[in-house]
């Protein structure tokens, strides 16, 4: 064998870029090449069809190695992490409960548990009986307090580990301090100097525990108000440089200040976006580390550099219709996470939306991210996207554009400046705002939603939550500030349906299909969807020798909707013709939508019909106008 190392290979030309372009220019057959394959990202920048070698010219993140600065290619050399699943804690008497529960599922395969103390106060035997038999030197643990607890809670934490006699270095985990969250889902403003007052605090209580991370940065909120993949990075960045500012000016030393820091973030469904993110995020968090060196980078804040990531599954494109299809949505980000090297993953469960989560989708959660290290081996190898020309390409990009929205917050004052005026909030208003517009117009698919629904499903009877919840933090009765919205990609789609399925009758939509065999037969398909995207009851059919037969047809169907199917060159002759027959039809006024934007289409208008549905079209708006006319019958 080692007189045959590929010499074989020599035998095949190379092939330049230019070659490659030209080739795809001919195929395209006179189409435009950057319209047609150079796609924009939600954040604008332009992403190339195909990438070469020479594409990885001037970018040095695939000679870096995983654990050295500035840990693009990880913060650890395995690609190790903790499998995470939150507890709530409603009262000081569910402590056992909750303990009952945690012990449970750590012999179930987590490796970190999260508690979200809703309780009006604790204290130290509530500690000791929520923690009864959990080893903490082996799972992480997390605490998710209100921000008026979080300094005593601390406090009770580092009483606790000692009298039990841990050593100090080896526990592990965290404490959600994180007050710009709570005014940024509250609305109650805090002053700079009050919030500065607790982070040092709990900093201060945590001291004797270094692998204990005091101070939270959540932008997991954004994510699920629907911020875009580079937004939630930019803003995460500037929310952790503002409580390191806090820190340092304090008297806090830079390397304390960094290594009491978490980043709590979302995953979004982008796959490779999100794999680039997170990459993009360790590298740009390690240079703004590096920039609190006085007067040389220590090692000690070389270490307190890294990235620490707990990343969780979004909630923003989670539904209630086709709920399953959430695990198809949840496993990819999940995949997406760990193949970034993220340091914690919690995986949201599939029916987070309409109810608290059963056992069997705690499970199934679970379970998701056991495949990928058990079965899938994906913590045997570190950062497997390093050299790929396409995810490289796309981490520099989100770099770029990272660092500059970055340095726009820091123009505007600091984050927490944009949250006291407000532009924080506006900001991400419009985010969604421009989201649920795509959603609408399908620019934005979800499976199950907006496209291809279950048409026979109905949901009424199994939501028992209004599917917005967030994690728990102190009242605020009189709110100073905005607050973030709170919404999910499906929830126009989801009213819309619930409407018709707790309407007196279900409305009917025929496909009056005619013609051409190969378009009717699309149009037939393409129609069906979107109408049951409302929850219409669809009819299609395989073809009608005429018009008159189709109308007959569609009169027994007790139609409430007839759709015409067929192709652009008969449409000038089918549909005036339908119209027209529809009009004479005695007791039968349904709805008539032309199913396509045929080049007759004005015409068409002209002589009175209104409904045309194709792939142009405003999917919800069109459904919403729909719904007006047919439930208020």
């Amino acid at each position: 064998m080692s007189d045959k190392k590929l010499h074989w290979l020599k035998d095949f030309p190379k092939v330049s870029t230019k070659q490659w372009k030209d080739k795809i220019i001919t195929d395209l057959k006179g189409a435009d090449f950057d319209k047609k394959l150079v796609w924009k990202t939600d954040e604008g920048f332009a992403v190339q069809p195909f990438y070469r070698e020479e594409d990885l010219k001037g970018i040095k993140t695939p000679l870096s190695a995983p654990g050295q600065f500035p840990y693009v290619r990880g913060t650890k050399e395995n690609n190790e992490w903790a499998i995470r699943q939150n507890i709530s804690v409603a009262s000081t008497r569910e402590a056992r409960k909750a303990n009952a529960k945690a012990l449970d599922i750590l012999n179930k395969g987590i490796t970190s548990i999260g508690f979200c103390i809703c309780a009006e106060k604790v204290n130290y035997n509530f500690l000791k009986n929520l923690l009864q038999g959990i080893h903490a030197e082996a799972v992480a643990l997390n605490f998710c307090v209100s921000a008026c607890q979080a300094v005593e809670f601390a406090g009770i934490l580092a009483r606790y580990f000692k009298r039990e006699k841990y050593d100090l270095k080896k526990v592990y985990g965290s404490i959600d301090l994180d007050p710009m969250r709570n005014m940024l889902l509250k609305g109650k403003k805090i002053s700079r100097e009050e919030i500065s007052q607790k982070l040092v605090d709990v900093v201060k209580k945590l001291k004797s525990l270094p692998n204990f991370r005091a101070v939270c940065v959540n932008s997991v909120v954004l994510n699920n108000a629907g911020a875009y993949c580079v937004s939630e990075l930019a803003y995460a960045l500037a929310w952790g440089a503002e409580y390191l500012t806090i820190l340092t000016d304090a008297g806090v030393s830079p390397h304390l200040a960094a290594q009491s820091i978490r980043f709590n973030m979302g995953i979004g469904g982008n796959y490779f976006m999100e794999i680039a993110k997170f990459r993009a995020g360790r590298l740009l968090w390690a240079k703004i580390v590096e920039a609190y060196k006085n007067p040389t980078f220590t090692s000690a804040l070389k270490e307190a550099a890294k990235m620490n990531v707990s990343a969780q599954t979004s909630r923003f494109n989670m539904t209630i219709f086709d709920a399953y299809v959430n695990l198809l949505r949840t496993q990819t980000e999940t995949m997406s996470a760990v193949i970034a090297g993220v340091d914690e993953v919690t995986v949201t469960p599939f029916d987070a939306t309409y109810e608290n989560p059963t056992e069997f989708a705690e499970r199934i959660a679970r379970n998701q991210q056991l495949l990928l290290k058990e079965e899938s081996h994906f913590d045997k190898i570190v950062d497997p996207a390093a050299g790929s020309y396409y995810i490289e390409n796309l981490t520099k990009a989100i770099v770029e554009n990272a660092w500059k929205e970055f340095l726009s917050i820091q123009e505007k004052g600091g984050i927490y400046q944009m949250i006291v005026t407000n532009q924080l909030q506006d900001a991400v208003a419009a985010n969604l705002k421009e989201r649920l517009s795509n959603v609408a117009k399908r620019k934005e698919v979800l499976l199950g939603s907006n496209q291809f629904p279950n048409f026979t499903e109905k949901v009424a009877k199994k939501i028992k939550l209004n599917g917005k919840t967030q994690c728990c933090s102190c009242s605020c009765e009189n709110a100073e500030l905005k607050t973030l919205p709170v919404a999910r990609a499906a929830e126009e789609f989801e009213q819309l349906r619930l409407a018709t399925e707790n309407a007196k009758k279900q409305p009917v939509a025929f496909m009056l299909t005619i013609g051409n065999l190969a378009m009717r037969i699309a149009r037939a398909q393409f129609s069906c969807n979107f109408l049951a995207c409302a929850g219409y009851k669809v009819v299609d059919n395989n073809g009608f020798k005429t018009v008159k037969d189709g109308i007959k047809a569609a009169k027994r169907a007790k139609a409430d909707v007839v759709v015409l199917c067929s192709s652009d060159d008969e449409y000038a002759t089918f549909a005036p013709e339908a119209f027209e027959l529809l009009k004479k039809e005695e007791g039968f006024n349904p709805i008539y939508i032309v199913a396509g934007a045929p080049a007759c289409m004005e015409d068409l208008q002209k002589a009175g019909i209104q409904n045309f549905i194709h792939v142009r079209s405003n999917v919800l708006e069109t459904l919403k106008s729909f719904n007006q006319q047919l439930l208020d019958k």
